[in-house]
């Protein structure tokens, strides 16, 4: 079986360091130019140099994505960009527009793989990209297992998949309703994502063509088996929370793979903690069926508001844990600690302080700092949060 990667997404250089910290083997980010998430912060050239060496000192890969719809404007610049963030130190670029592969591919010795902007579902596309030189193929997302271990098989094409988070509603993002409705091109980073729009229709119910998110926990070890090099989290805008942990989650799946230690238990209880996690409803979609109504939202759907997320432990004074607070919680309250260790430690809250060490009873302002003694032994950077198990 080949070594696996659990590939992260980060939208800034603090998402990059809690993936690297809580498990991921690679991560990708977007630089100010060329990325398809302008709404996330992205990194600039300095950020993009601090990514990469905090991420090969712990041994991780960082990648750029680049893939963008490309008009001719586009390209003033792009040549002189590409040489400043292969020196800034990234692995490869994910790339949409097949002009850039013979570029990068001439001059620079990093990898190419592909975006799957460019929607590729067949072992035909992927042998012509790969006499092109690219070293990795993103499948589009709605490729089901039977051809994605064709492709795998026929061609020995690293192959790099979706395993969790948001889905298009339309084929891998070829989508124009946000540039209808909004001016916004979601093929060029500005998706106002219209798909998740409630819609009032007979003025009695709401209508909405939203998917469900993905959740492929229960099929990592099969994907695994039949050769899948990468598995890809959605979500550079997600939260530091929400990456550490999913990553957490899918770490001890593979791991367990890998130690020959899977079982329905360890399935079940990932699976309960990945749901918890999303605020959507989650399912595996294209995998081993056609997707169909299960998978979709249609008269209206919840997305309500996650506050399980309580803090995370930035230092440690003394005898006194240092968290940056997030959620309301309070003396008495039952909570989990999840540590980059991957382990996961139930706690009573019995004593609480504010900064500077008056005693509290309760944490209810967002983003304060606040103080905890625990009797154990808590690495920097664990999160804490409302019990999930």
């Amino acid at each position: 079986m080949k070594k696996v990667e659990l590939l992260s997404p980060a939208g800034d250089l603090e998402r990059l360091k809690i993936a690297c910290i809580y498990g991921a083997d690679a991560i990708y980010i977007g630089g100010k130019n060329y990325s398809l998430r302008a709404n996330a912060n992205n990194f600039s050239i300095e950020e993009i140099k601090e990514a990469c060496s905090f991420a090969h000192n712990m041994g991780k890969k960082v990648y750029l994505t680049l893939n963008i719809v490309f008009h001719n404007k586009d390209i003033d610049g792009v040549y002189d960009y590409i040489k400043e963030v292969v020196d800034a130190g990234i692995d490869a670029f994910i790339v949409s527009d097949l002009f850039l592969v013979k570029y990068i591919k001439s001059n620079f010795k990093v990898e190419v793989h592909l975006s799957t902007q460019l929607s590729i579902s067949n072992k035909e596309s992927v042998n012509l990209l790969k006499n092109m030189g690219i070293d990795r193929v993103v499948l589009a997302r709605e490729v089901n297992r039977n051809d994605i271990k064709e492709i795998i098989d026929e061609t020995n094409m690293d192959i790099e998949v979706f395993i969790h988070g948001a889905m298009c509603t339309f084929v891998s993002g070829r989508c124009v309703l946000s540039n209808y409705f909004t001016n916004r091109d979601s093929n060029r980073g500005g998706c106002a994502q219209i798909c998740r729009f409630c819609f009032d229709i007979n003025n009695d119910e709401d209508f909405s063509m939203a998917v469900k998110d993905l959740n492929m926990a229960e099929y990592i070890k099969d994907m695994m088996e039949i050769g899948i090099k990468s598995f890809k989290i959605e979500g550079r805008m997600r939260s530091p929370f929400y990456l550490a942990v999913v990553l957490s989650s899918y770490r001890r799946i593979i791991d367990a793979v890998n130690n020959n230690s899977l079982n329905d238990d360890i399935i079940k209880k990932e699976i309960k903690i990945l749901s918890k996690v999303s605020n959507r409803e989650n399912s595996t979609h294209f995998y081993m069926k056609e997707a169909d109504i299960n998978d979709q939202y249609y008269l209206g759907r919840g997305e309500p508001s996650n506050q399980d997320y309580l803090g995370i432990i930035l230092n440690k004074e003394n005898d006194l844990y240092v968290i940056r607070q997030r959620n309301y919680f309070k003396l008495g309250d039952k909570i989990e600690i999840i540590t980059p260790n991957m382990d996961i430690i139930e706690v009573v809250v019995d004593n609480l302080y504010d900064e500077n060490n008056n005693k509290i009873e309760v944490a209810n302002q967002a983003d304060s700092v606040i103080k905890i003694k625990f009797s154990e032994n808590i690495p920097l950077f664990s999160m804490i949060r409302k019990p999930y198990l």
